[in-house]
């Protein structure tokens, strides 16, 4: 115990848990929304795309997240702006994005004069870099999701399911989709300060998946993706420093591992119940 008090001493180590907890709600929230909407590769393409304003923002000795957020938010407009009826065109610009994106990001870096040692800060994260700005920053995001949440729950959740009865309703299905496009790609983001872009998405997914093979009613799987965003974050945090490896692969790994282990006791009791029918 006195061994964790003595960490928590350490601004960057609360900065990290705090940041992490943040992060554990907007993977529940955001990460649901993604999983059930299927926006999965799309935030992937958005997420690699915001690489492209990265570089550009690193080369011109801008703050490299600002460049990231607007190229992701100015994806995201064009996504649910464009090419939602064709969804064959909508995969192609997506893929687009994704090549385009991290090609742009990687010569602007490239061509930046001296060593670009954030590198691999930013393809594969490290908590523990996270300032008390960001972290604040990231805060100020969560409570924007869920006041967003709570305004837009019933538009949000009927394009989530189903667009075309959520047209017959009167939801502009349209704005609905842009907007949890857009908040998907600040969400994007804001996790590659943890986990980088290469993992992104796994952040996103992960406690979704699990959630939804443990509970059924779409708030339970909210509020228990939010939970297990945070086993991930701070189980991996405390992996990284107890074994020495960097964070964001022990947050990946860790929630796999827990994905795996809920997966495997589900069959098991299912396998139960047939035998004992």
């Amino acid at each position: 115990m006195s061994g964790l008090v003595n960490l928590l001493a350490h601004e960057f180590i609360r900065n990290a848990v705090l940041a992490g907890v943040a992060a554990a709600v907007l993977c529940g929230v955001i990460g649901t929304f993604v999983v059930v909407k299927r926006l999965v590769f799309v935030s992937g393409g958005i997420s690699h795309a915001a690489f492209g304003g990265l570089g550009v923002c690193y080369y011109f000795g801008f703050e490299p997240m600002l460049g990231a957020a607007a190229t992701a938010v100015i994806s995201a407009l064009a996504l649910g702006t464009f090419g939602r009826e064709r969804g064959r065109s909508q995969d192609a610009v997506i893929g687009i994005l994704w090549a385009v994106g991290m090609a742009i990001g990687v010569i602007f870096i490239y061509k930046t004069p001296g060593y670009a040692p954030n590198l691999m800060t930013y393809l594969f994260g490290n908590i523990l870099t996270v300032t008390r700005g960001q972290m604040l920053l990231t805060w100020a995001l969560v409570g924007v999701v869920l006041v967003l949440l709570l305004l837009f729950f019933k538009e949000f959740v009927a394009v989530a399911f189903d667009e075309p009865f959520a047209a017959v309703q009167g939801v502009p299905v349209r704005s609905a989709v842009t907007g949890l496009l857009v908040l998907a790609a600040l969400a994007v983001v804001f996790l590659i300060q943890l986990v980088g872009i290469i993992l992104v998405i796994a952040l996103l997914t992960i406690p979704p998946v699990a959630s939804m093979m443990l509970v059924r009613s779409f708030a339970a799987v909210l509020a228990l993706s939010s939970a297990l965003g945070a086993v991930m974050t701070l189980g991996g945090l405390a992996l990284s420093y107890g074994l020495d490896v960097p964070s964001g692969p022990a947050i990946v790994l860790l929630g796999f591992a827990f994905l795996v282990a809920v997966a495997w006791t589900r069959r098991l009791g299912a396998g139960r119940q047939r035998a004992a029918v």
